[in-house]
């Protein structure tokens, strides 16, 4: 049995890294963070409740104050505790996070308004404040945990540490990730391999020579995670490390050999002491696509009737900028590769195609750059009106007809046009399975400044991990990505 004493002087860095984490730290952070919200939404609810004709005592949800701790109880519950997104229970970040977070909200919401009037009286408790407290709390909750982890999670304090076993290209990509995503809770520390190949780091975390080392290492560092990215390897060299890590780890995430698959929605089942995975596809199935276009169609009218004189100022401006059209249509590919004319405010000149061919002719770094986005930062065809509608994303308002009409729906993957087929390979089976949106995955991560390639790994992991609260964590996005602005051009 492998003990601490057999850490060695070269493990100093790792310990370092771990013993900067505080994982105390993290959870007491959540939680303040969700009883601020808590708290914020329902004095909020009581504010304007307030301003409604009829005498309110605002003093009297103070009394309610002991409930706070059902909400925790409820998180903890929910697994929004401790915080960390890859433990199990807990698919993939910030979607299920949401999921959780409202169900959770909502029980408990619906219990205290249920045992207030009950216990109390209808006569005290306003309805009306229990009706507002609940979507405010369920938009404040995750909402405040967002803002808390763009805050906090570059600090060295945040996270839990973890463990990487492996130093291969899975192992990179592991580290990368984490690092890339902070949010997610899980702070690498140390890599171990067998065969570190005489380097000391792996994408600056620490790289130490031995498995063997993963037990004592982890009760040093006191870590709780480890993950074994180490696919290639066979069977029984996995079960071997499993089964030196069982007891000493409490979470052990193995990398199996099924890169490509989507991660939302597959699910370990046992048949009969043999172990499976089931890929469900969501969108395969009828009652969601009915509960999808319901959803379009009523949000769709919504946004169209409140941004109508928006639209119209938008149309004159558009007039009075340049000659033209008001309305772009371009061809574009629908849902199983039917093409249809997707609607846009024109932001470019009359003879855009031609302005382009100059330009590219001429210059060949620009020839590159078209090539891999597919967009030109400085695109000589875009009006000066034209410029400000693409940066505010109000070019795309007239798709809510699209929307309507059923070519498109509010999220889903890109409207590619058809002469980009060709350059989608296989992808197209995939991603034309499902209309095209108007906002998605591609447009809140970056939008123009994603090479092709890259736009289309979004949108392949949206058709497969497709889910109610997915599209509603893009459209909680979406205006933030507008505000910010990032690669809309």
């Amino acid at each position: 049995m492998e003990k601490a004493a057999d850490i060695s002087p070269a493990t100093a860095p790792a310990l370092l890294l771990a013993r900067a984490c505080r994982p105390g730290r993290t959870l007491a952070a959540l939680v303040v963070c969700d009883l601020a919200a808590l708290t914020l939404a329902t004095g909020l609810a009581v504010a304007v409740r307030g301003l409604w004709p009829g005498a309110m005592d605002a003093t009297l949800y103070l009394k309610l104050w002991p409930a706070l701790p059902l909400f925790l109880l409820s998180y903890k519950v929910a697994g929004l505790y401790p915080g960390i997104w890859l433990v199990p229970g807990i698919a993939v970040g910030p979607v299920e996070e949401l999921r959780r977070a409202c169900i959770a909200t909502s029980l408990v919401m619906l219990a205290l308004a249920a045992s207030s009037f009950i216990t109390r009286g209808a006569v005290e408790y306003s309805r009306a404040v229990f009706l507002l407290a609940w979507p405010l709390a369920m938009v404040a909750v995750p909402l405040a945990r967002s803002l808390l982890r763009a805050t906090c999670a570059s600090r060295a304090w945040w996270g839990q540490p973890c463990l990487v076993l492996g130093a291969g290209k899975t192992g990179e990509m592991v580290i990368a990730a984490l690092q890339r995503q902070p949010g997610l809770g899980l702070k690498p520390v140390a890599v171990l391999d067998d065969a570190p190949a005489g380097r000391t780091e792996l994408a600056g975390v620490p790289l130490l020579e031995g498995l063997h080392l993963a037990a004592p290492l982890a009760a040093e560092a006191r870590a709780a995670h480890a993950i074994v990215a180490m696919p290639g390897q066979p069977r029984d060299v996995l079960l071997a490390i499993a089964a030196r890590l069982e007891g000493r780890i409490p979470h052990l995430l193995i990398i199996p050999d099924l890169f490509g698959f989507g991660s939302l929605w597959v699910s370990a089942r046992n048949l009969g002491g043999v172990l499976g995975l089931e890929v469900r596809e969501e969108l395969l199935l009828p009652g969601v696509l009915r509960l999808k276009r319901a959803a379009d169609l009523s949000l769709a009218v919504a946004v169209g009737l409140a941004a109508l004189p928006l639209s119209l100022l938008v149309a004159l401006a558009i007039r009075l900028d340049s000659r033209g059209p008001v309305i772009f249509r371009q061809e574009r590919l629908g849902q199983d590769g039917r093409p249809f004319r997707a609607l846009k405010f024109r932001t470019m000149h009359v003879d855009a195609e031609a302005r382009l061919g100059e330009v590219l002719a001429a210059d060949a770094d620009r020839r590159d750059e078209y090539a891999t986005y597919h967009k030109l930062r400085r695109d000589p065809r875009v009006t000066r009106i034209g410029r400000l509608l693409r940066h505010l994303s109000l070019d795309e308002l007239p798709q809510l007809w699209n929307v309507l009409r059923g070519d498109m729906s509010l999220v889903g993957p890109r409207a590619y046009i058809p002469a980009e087929q060709p350059h989608m390979h296989d992808a197209d089976a995939i991603i034309l399975r499902v209309p095209p949106g108007i906002t998605g995955l591609w447009q809140v991560s970056g939008r123009n400044e994603i090479p092709f390639a890259g736009r289309l790994q979004m949108d392949i992991y949206y058709v497969r991990n497709w889910s109610l609260w997915l599209d509603l964590y893009i459209l909680a996005r979406t205006p933030l990505a507008i505000i910010r602005r990032d690669g809309a051009y």
